[in-house]
């Protein structure tokens, strides 16, 4: 289908919001994986020690992959029109390069008539505002760069990210 043909699927034939019909859809595997990047300021990457950054709150990357967990959970409840799923697996990683980013994965994966996308998209947004909740006693200078789909599978289509960094 090229882009002049498609259509918003969250529209009704008078233009007015509604949840997507699932219902003929297939039952297939469906994984989605969204990346976030953080860019550190010097004086809150040269806390990170051993895999780690420890604050006065507690440890930063643990606490915002359970944060980016739980957010994933609540999706349905966030997003208006998003369906309400069984998350099957949720994989939240986060790391610190080499220039001080912090590079967050959230991978989601459920069995069903529906993708994930916005789940892993949420669960890496909110993992990356606690971290920024976490260290911004230490400097507001942090940014979150960017919030995008990395790849997803099952469903219509599948998808892959031009990695450019």
């Amino acid at each position: 289908m090229d882009s002049e043909n498609k259509q918003f699927s969250h529209l009704d034939p008078t233009g007015n919001p509604q949840m997507v019909d699932v219902s003929q859809k297939a039952i297939t595997k469906r994984v989605a994986t969204a990346r976030a990047l953080m860019a550190l300021p010097p004086e809150v990457a040269e806390k990170f020690q051993e895999g780690e950054i420890q604050t006065a709150k507690g440890p930063v990357f643990q606490t915002a992959i359970l944060a980016g967990t739980m957010a994933v959970k609540q999706t349905s409840n966030l997003i208006p029109l998003c369906h309400p799923l069984a998350i099957e697996k949720i994989h939240v990683d986060i790391s610190l390069t080499s220039s001080n980013e912090v590079s967050i994965f959230c991978t989601v994966t459920t069995t069903g008539k529906t993708g994930v996308e916005m789940e892993a998209l949420t669960g890496a947004s909110m993992a990356a505002l606690t971290i920024y909740d976490m260290c911004k006693a230490l400097s507001h200078h942090m940014t979150i760069k960017e919030v995008r789909l990395w790849k997803k599978s099952g469903g219509k289509s599948d998808f892959e990210a031009e990695k450019k960094s």
